[in-house]
């Protein structure tokens, strides 16, 4: 062999043993600091966005729910609670009151957060800017709005102001659904399609639901807010057994997620934080010590942005602490006003959903591999809203708890038709949807009134 097929031979062997062997100009890495490589890389790549089958389907049971949504607010009439919300929100925006210790001429608001009178006076103060700054690069001469004509309440100004009652409702008919998209996100990852499918299909077609989300109140904002907080809390808990680096994002959302929860409603803010508390000490294991030091700041945090919603005046926030928001005490009135569904001229529109919480509760019961913390938890947080009744302002606690209800049937429903009865849930499925649409469509002349 000559000498250059003997170096060639050999070069060929060094690459190929290359891969195995330790070298002293590369040394090894590590496994974190492999894992930190691949973490950095991913952080820097943005996660590339599929729409699917699934997708898609989640989105036609989203679009009839903002349908019937549509529906009813485009048969509604502006009422005093819809000017109240829309004159008390766009104080907040444009004018707030002079008077020492009160935000607004509205007083303390009743005790509500300012949360959803913000979301109803948002879209208003944006139409009056547009027409106030269109109509400054007209001639003097042909100016529509002299004299602050659009300066008045929302009453004086409701002719120049044009869908008034759509901007006023719209905005809540958002938030639930993002409340329908997060909950099909959580229940699809939790317990696969079948039992996402469930669950968002019981949200869209409950009345209960539609009648919160077509008109200004804090009750559908503070629903949407309390089911991320927890959410998005076993989710930090989750993070925390890996990477630092990996906290700071989840962190900075359950600060968001508890800031827009207490602006909503304080009560709704504390039992979303106690019910975070207990949640990530069960699950950090190892790294309990650090769970207090994170809600520490998440509260810090979430006291600034509730700051913000005051206008940053400590006149106006202090309220938030001698105002009395948060006191409550238990009944089950609430529950019985929603099975018997009193709302709806004493009609039966819940039964298909009580009849499946009815199954999935005997399953949960009975079969062993239905009691799992996926499970376990929503159905936890129910008995804990639904028997709370506010003394101190108007709201629904069971209202916060429909979420979670929906999500505990998913579950129980998706652990069901893994096995041998496959066929039988199905079918049951299907008529509890069915069912459910079907009274839900029938309600909507009610709730439009």
């Amino acid at each position: 062999m000559s000498p250059r097929s003997r170096d060639t031979l050999e070069s060929g062997q060094e690459r190929l043993l290359a891969p195995g062997l330790p070298h002293r100009s590369q040394p090894q890495e590590s496994a974190d600091e492999r894992e930190d490589r691949s973490a950095s890389h991913r952080s820097m790549t943005l996660p590339r966005i599929h729409i699917g089958r699934p997708q898609r389907l989640a989105a036609l049971l989203l679009l009839a729910f903002l349908a019937q949504c549509l529906w009813v607010v485009g048969h509604q009439q502006l009422s005093t609670a819809d000017y109240r919300f829309a004159r008390c929100g766009r104080e907040m925006w444009e004018r707030p009151s002079p008077l020492a210790g009160y935000f607004t001429t509205c007083g303390n608001l009743n005790g509500d957060g300012t949360f959803a009178y913000r979301v109803a006076g948002l879209p208003l103060t944006l139409e009056r800017l547009s027409l106030l700054g269109v109509d400054h690069f007209r001639a003097p001469a042909n100016r529509l709005y002299p004299g602050g004509s659009l300066s008045g309440s929302t009453w004086e100004s409701r002719h120049q102001l044009v869908f008034v009652v759509y901007h006023i409702h719209l905005p809540f008919v958002f938030f639930a659904l993002l409340l329908g998209g997060g909950l099909w996100w959580v229940t699809r990852r939790l317990f696969g399609n079948e039992g996402g499918f469930f669950a968002l299909g019981l949200y869209c077609f409950c009345p209960a639901v539609v009648r919160m989300a077509v008109a200004p109140n804090n009750d559908v904002l503070a629903m949407w807010g309390l089911y991320g907080l927890i959410y998005t809390a076993i989710g930090v808990a989750h993070a925390m057994q890996g990477p630092r680096r990996r906290w700071r994002p989840r962190i900075a959302l359950l600060t968001i997620a508890l800031g827009f929860t207490a602006a909503a409603h304080l009560l709704a803010a504390i039992a979303g934080f106690v019910a975070a508390l207990v949640f990530m000490l069960y699950l950090a294991q190892k790294r309990r010590g650090y769970v207090m030091q994170i809600l520490l700041v998440t509260v810090i945090g979430a006291l600034a942005i509730l700051f913000a919603f005051y206008g940053f005046r400590p006149a106006a926030f202090s309220y938030v602490f001698t105002g009395g928001a948060a006191r409550f005490w238990f009944s089950l009135a609430g529950v019985r006003s929603f099975v018997l569904n009193r709302g709806f001229a004493g009609s039966m529109a819940n039964l298909p959903i009580l009849t499946a919480f009815a199954v999935a509760a005997l399953l949960y019961c009975c079969v062993r591999r239905s009691r799992y913390f996926g499970n376990t938890t929503p159905l936890l947080i129910v008995f804990a809203l639904a028997p709370l009744i506010t003394t101190q302002t108007v709201s629904a606690p069971l209202l916060w708890a429909l979420p979670f209800l929906f999500t505990f049937i998913g579950g129980v429903f998706a652990d069901a038709l893994e096995t041998h009865y496959r066929k039988l849930f199905l079918l049951l499925t299907g008529a509890v949807l069915a069912a459910q649409a079907m009274a839900c469509l029938a309600a909507l002349p009610l709730i439009a009134r």
